[in-house]
């Protein structure tokens, strides 16, 4: 006891005099337990950091040169093994493994966390890993060897598993990672034998292994001739093949001995450190993931290890194939397509950045602020109690709402501007919506009531005409068979209240106007989905505050809850930054596979059967992101009043940034210059087609796509016209 104390205060001195002692002790049984304690004296002075503790020894570097290694007639010169030990506390196996490594003369680390122990391997690159796998509460042995052996360098690393003396057979454990077992002892000279008969046997090999593959690679990879010379640089030919009848071997060597003087070449021996030519049998690749998380591994990881595994007795052109696909699965955004500069259509490029991006750059001081127009003066027009209530000619008009041809202009005008109302209350009582959500009519017409008059007239094209052309567009696709029969009813009704309340307090400008200027709700939003996000939490609040218009006060939390989840994922995606990820999982996720089955494949699932959200949750992503965007499919006169609108309020954007000095979004939006028909076949190109094509091909849409068709052709012949307005001149 008082020899550890001492040696604790004098690590230096103490610890090399019990190393010495214990080296010349013979049996080594006596000056072990001293041993062990003043390597815990050393460790503690040396250590920097309990959290990522990795710890080396560096006095026994000094005692044995590198080996030289023979293979054939090869000489090669092997550094001194490294040893890392992975042990979460310091106890008196892992003490008697460091002093076994000081008299063996081997580098060696510990490590205490599975993060350190990954960072010092693949920094190192040791031949030796000694793991504890006697407990598994500080960290997970089986883990901490996945992820390690999930990287290039562990191919030729032997692993030591130390186990307790009651522990079972590891067989699984031993297959998976190659693990070699060594029953709990602290003995020093044990673990000492342990760590000789490893390097002269596996590590030796492993060694010669690396020699030999590194010189077929050289060779593989070499445009010159190869001269295997003598020490004396003299090119030898012991043996031909004498009883091969093929005398072309002979005859090519007929001079057996030829000096040559060799060339200023320093051949370097073949080290263990990090320039190791991969196995060509086994072959490993760097992109090889480093697991950081042990003990939970997220789906990702698992595909990563899934892929790694595969790898590994792949072909060498499969496994590069693999290589590529762990690269795309490190990005972000697997969904979103990579946005590249060949197509240099500005019109394209300025929908991009205005639509698909939160804002160009913050500028300082800029403390534009969007007045809320609530209170908007309407010409004076009864409200009706009920749908049975409204005046005949708007119910004329509302006869033909389940027709794609319906004319949500005409609506706009018989009703002063207010056709959300009015189409709503008929939408609403056609889906039940009431009997659904337990309201009376009235209640439902209140909130109809409130939800229009937060939309801003003032706006060219986000009003709440806007809002009525989009619930219309989605009751037309709630009414298409495979839609119906893939969602429930509450799924309708989430829909329908989506649509309605989906740009509610738009103020006429993008998300990325809105950021720039430091608006209040960019602030609030930190500029990520700002105006989706507003129109939800807007449309609740509006709900909530006032008993009259609350539709959702009869339902119970669980439903409520289920509703409102519905309701802002379908607005929040509407937001265009996720346009391609949320079709492109569309196409793989219910597309592909609804083909798959139709075609009589093996594929066993229903995609689109009610036993799956998931796949419910895309259908309404993409019924409502449809219905947001589908004036290019809308008949000819409505589509060019729609292009006319956006245009317009593109411009007042374009105009007021340039008024307030901000950097200007959309620049090909300017009034003076813009082609109307350019920006059109752009936006039609360039978001539509795809999206439309794959909801066509679930939804089955024919007539829209055919509108989609004239128009497109409408808009190509104005522009190669040179006509930048919404019709030819003769046709105003």
């Amino acid at each position: 006891g008082g020899a550890g104390r001492a040696a604790g205060r004098a690590p230096g001195a103490a610890g090399r005099a019990a190393a010495r002692a214990e080296r010349g002790g013979g049996e080594g049984a006596a000056p072990a337990a001293p041993a062990a304690t003043t390597c815990r004296g050393r460790r503690r002075h040396c250590c920097s950091s309990a959290e990522a503790e990795t710890q080396t020894s560096c006095a026994s570097v000094q005692q044995v040169s590198s080996a030289e290694v023979r293979i054939g007639p090869m000489r090669l010169t092997q550094d001194p093994i490294q040893v890392l030990l992975i042990f979460a506390k310091e106890d008196s196996q892992s003490d008697g493994f460091w002093w076994a490594c000081d008299r063996a003369g081997y580098r060696c680390n510990i490590a205490r966390t599975p993060e350190s122990a990954l960072e010092c391997f693949l920094d190192k690159h040791h031949e030796i890993i000694v793991i504890d796998h006697r407990q598994t509460q500080n960290f997970d042995a089986e883990a901490v060897c996945r992820s390690i052996r999930a990287t290039n360098p562990s191919e030729h690393t032997v692993i030591l598993a130390v186990v307790s003396q009651a522990s079972n057979c590891m067989s699984y454990l031993l297959s998976l990672f190659s693990f070699q077992r060594f029953m709990e002892n602290s003995s020093i000279i044990a673990c000492y034998n342990e760590l000789i008969q490893i390097e002269h046997g596996e590590v030796r090999s492993q060694f010669k292994l690396r020699a030999c593959n590194s010189v077929f690679t050289a060779l593989d990879h070499c445009h010159e001739a190869i001269e295997i010379t003598s020490d004396d640089h003299v090119i030898q030919l012991h043996k031909v093949h004498r009883d091969s009848a093929d005398n072309s071997q002979t005859e090519s060597h007929s001079f057996r001995y030829k000096n040559r003087r060799k060339e200023s070449i320093d051949v370097k021996s073949i080290s263990s450190r990090g320039s190791d030519a991969p196995s060509l049998q086994n072959r490993r690749y760097p992109s090889m993931a480093r697991i950081h998380s042990m003990t939970i591994e997220a789906p990702i990881t698992k595909v990563i290890n899934i892929i790694n595994a595969a790898q590994e007795n792949s072909p060498v052109t499969v496994a590069e194939a693999l290589d590529r696909v762990l690269e795309i699965l490190r990005t972000t955004e697997l969904y979103s397509p990579q946005l590249g500069t060949k197509d240099e259509d500005p019109h394209t490029s300025d929908l991009v950045g205005g639509l698909m991006t939160d804002g160009l750059r913050r500028l300082s001081g800029n403390e534009y602020v969007f007045t809320k127009n609530v209170h908007q003066s309407h010409s004076h027009l009864a409200m009706p109690i009920t749908i049975n209530d409204v005046p005949p000619c708007i119910a004329q008009l509302l006869d033909n709402e389940e027709s794609w041809e319906f004319n949500i202009f005409e609506l706009e005008a018989v009703t002063h501007k207010r056709p959300l109302v009015y189409l709503g209350l008929k939408v609403f009582s056609r889906f039940g919506v009431c009997e659904f959500l337990h309201c009376s009519e009235t209640t439902l017409r209140a909130w109809l009531q409130v939800i229009e008059a937060n939309y801003h007239s003032s706006n060219a094209y986000h009003n709440s005409t806007h809002a009525a052309d989009v619930l219309h567009a989605t009751a037309f696709f709630l009414g298409k068979e495979r839609v119906k029969g893939s969602l429930d009813q509450l799924d309708e009704v989430a829909a329908l209240i989506a649509a309605t309340v989906h740009d509610v307090d738009h103020p006429g400008r993008t998300n990325s106007f809105l950021c720039n200027a430091g608006s209040e709700l960019a602030v609030l939003y930190n500029d990520t989905a700002v105006l989706e996000s507003h129109h939800t939490a807007l449309a609740f609040q509006l709900t909530v505050k006032d008993s009259k218009c609350n539709i959702f006060k009869n339902i119970d939390r669980n439903h409520y809850r289920t509703l409102r989840q519905a309701i802002i994922d379908m607005v929040l995606a509407t937001e265009m930054t996720k346009h391609f990820e949320h079709v492109n999982k569309f196409v793989n996720s219910i597309n592909k596979p609804m083909a798959a089955e139709i075609e009589g494949s093996d594929c066993e699932c229903n995609p689109t059967g009610k036993n799956f959200p998931e796949n419910q949750i895309l259908i309404k992503r993409m019924m409502i992101k449809c219905a947001d965007v589908a004036n290019p499919c809308r008949p000819l006169d409505l589509c060019i009043e729609w292009a006319g609108r956006i245009s317009e309020e593109y411009f007042a954007q374009t105009d007021e940034e340039k008024r307030q000095g901000l950097p200007v979004v959309m620049p090909v939006f300017d009034r003076n210059t813009c082609s109307i028909p350019k920006s059109q076949i752009s936006f039609i190109d360039y978001f539509i087609t795809d999206m439309f094509d794959a909801w066509d091909a679930f939804a089955h849409l024919p007539a829209l796509m055919q509108h989609l068709a004239d128009n497109y052709k409408h808009w190509k012949t104005l522009d190669d016209l040179k006509c930048k307005s919404l019709r030819l001149p003769s046709d105003s």
